[in-house]
């Protein structure tokens, strides 16, 4: 996907408050920024924020992080939380490899992974965000009862998650679809993305799995 350049986009990023600056300092401690002791979910790669600003709007009891990395992409979420602001809502802007230097053991409760860049060639799949190499990242700062909800229109990425899942050591999978939107279960209250608006209403099927350990 190529993505257009908004010029100042990194300078309305760095002065805006919903997105959280100064985000390391409390790895091990994300209940001192929120004030309360809620969960806490985050999506990594959020695109413009629809999905995680859904989702913050049905349980206010939870605390949504969104991740990306693209400046002009999160400038769009941003934008949205500027006319509608949500208290359980933050975004912060950095590269996925580098989470764990974020979060530690225990911090997070849920990670949704949405649409994620399927990185097609064969010498990339480690960037993919369902790789073994981000299934260990995560696996150290999931809590114990934590999920991974993966979702995408990509038959091959599909295809290689379920494929990293299975042979992992630490992780199980609990459910999985080829069509999601068919699937009487895991339909159930799913909220959609942008893309997953998208893609679903040229004809594609949604796939989704979940993960625990």
């Amino acid at each position: 996907m190529r993505l257009r350049n908004i010029p100042g986009a990194q300078e309305e990023i760095a002065q805006n408050k919903f997105c959280i600056h100064d985000a390391q300092q409390y790895k091990n401690n994300w209940n001192q920024f929120w004030g309360n002791s809620n969960p806490l979910h985050i999506e990594v790669g959020m695109g413009k924020g629809r999905f995680l600003m859904d989702l913050a709007r049905l349980h206010p009891d939870i605390n949504y992080i969104g991740i990306e990395k693209y400046s002009s992409v999160l400038l769009r979420g941003l934008q949205k939380m500027e006319i509608d602001p949500l208290d359980n809502v933050r975004f912060i802007r950095m590269d996925a490899e580098y989470i764990c230097d974020y979060f530690g053991e225990n911090d997070v409760d849920r990670i949704y992974l949405n649409f994620s860049d399927p990185w097609p060639k064969d010498r990339h799949a480690r960037r993919r965000l369902t790789s073994h190499q981000f299934l260990e990242r995560y696996d150290t700062f999931l809590a114990k009862n934590g999920r991974i909800e993966f979702k995408t229109d990509n038959d091959d990425l599909f295809q290689f998650s379920l494929d990293e899942a299975n042979e992992s050591k630490i992780w199980h999978i609990d459910a999985f679809t080829w069509d999601l939107h068919h699937d009487l279960v895991l339909s159930k209250d799913n909220v959609m993305t942008e893309y997953e608006k998208k893609f679903s209403d040229l004809g594609n099927s949604i796939h989704k799995m979940i993960i625990s350990r």
